[in-house]
């Protein structure tokens, strides 16, 4: 059931970049415990300017302080490939109410006739952009280094399975990995609801910046434990693809956002790999007591927990306008949660 952790570790990842195999082995071996004691983790020494991450906050405050029918021009359900803006209300986890939350989403910005664009691949595309001057600058710098810095830790994840350091470069040619800008209301008045209800994120890992507190962990106990942020260092948490990979033994931690006590926005980047590669255990994970968990393809999987997810998705889905990949699984297939919920039954 994992441990009763009370707090998040920190990891400095600057000695990934050492020449000396000694210091890449030892944050290797942080980043190793880290994702198996807890699931999350801050990071620090990635190498971003603090002025790209204020560059990004400074946009998101813009674009969010519009009227929302300036807001719904680029409205996500708009969009051929699932990029835009994203309603209160328009996302709901699992058993969960509607969240009290706005967002934005973008990922690597591609023109129709790509060829990484093909049947199939319904995630990858051009970006809905807004109309507001230096909005596109500033969210590309900032993705784009976060993406960096993301490549960074695939490096020191792959060492922590065991695996050659450049083990998933291969798999890196174009993948989904999507950046989100989100923004949370203050509301005194509001329903005690959360910002966003319990969930794992469906990537390799998530690479976040937030203003203010709000993000709870879900521990091995069952207990909710806060994961506020850390001046200069991003908060990392493992995802069900690196879950499925080690077959378990690193963990996709349940975490939400509760009701907020202060406006907040938050940019989470979802690092993924390329559309087509299968997710399988590595062979060093499974053994007889711990057999082989079912593998996924990694575009299938993130675009059967949208479509799950997200309000226009489900309509078509309903209306027979998409359908779910064959082998899609549940909303909340990994993490705590389910863990709990296969003891229970």
């Amino acid at each position: 059931m994992g441990t009763g952790f009370t707090s998040i570790p920190l990891v400095d990842i600057s000695g990934l970049r050492s020449e000396r195999a000694e210091d890449r082995a030892r944050v290797a071996g942080e980043l190793a415990r880290a994702a198996r004691e807890v699931g999350f983790l801050y990071v620090t020494g990635h190498g971003v300017p603090e002025a790209l991450f204020e560059g990004v906050r400074a946009m998101a405050e813009r674009f969010f302080a519009q009227p929302l029918e300036a807001k719904m021009d680029v409205y996500i359900g708009r969009s051929t490939n699932h990029r835009g803006y994203v309603p209160e209300g328009e996302e709901v986890f699992q058993g969960a109410s509607k969240d009290r939350k706005e967002a934005y989403d973008l990922s690597i910005d591609l023109a129709p006739d790509d060829p990484a664009c093909r049947d199939g691949h319904v995630l990858l595309g051009p970006n809905q952009w807004p109309d507001l001057p230096g909005f596109r600058e500033a969210v590309q710098a900032y993705y784009d280094a976060t993406f960096a810095v993301g490549r960074l830790l695939l490096r020191g994840f792959a060492q922590a399975m065991g695996e050659a350091s450049d083990h998933f470069e291969d798999v890196l040619s174009c993948p989904p990995s999507q950046l989100r800008l989100i923004h949370y209301p203050h509301d005194p008045l509001a329903v005690d609801v959360v910002g966003i209800g319990a969930h794992t994120d469906y990537e390799m890992f998530t690479l976040l910046h937030a203003t203010s507190p709000g993000l709870e962990v879900l521990n091995g106990e069952g207990q909710w434990i806060d994961a506020p942020p850390v001046p200069g260092a991003y908060v990392v948490n493992v995802g069900d693809m690196l879950e499925i990979l080690t077959n378990g033994a690193f963990v996709a931690t349940s975490h939400r956002v509760r009701k907020v006590s202060a406006e907040r926005y938050s940019f989470p980047l979802f690092f993924c790999l390329d559309h087509d590669t299968r997710i399988e255990p590595l062979p060093r994970f499974v053994t007889p007591e711990n057999p082989a968990r079912a593998g996924l393809v990694a575009g299938e999987h993130l675009y059967a927990q949208t479509m799950q997810t997200f309000t226009y998705l489900k309509e078509r889905l309903a209306h027979g306008q998409i359908t779910l990949p064959e082998a899609a699984r549940a909303l909340s297939s990994f993490g705590q949660e389910a863990r709990y919920k296969a003891v229970s039954v």
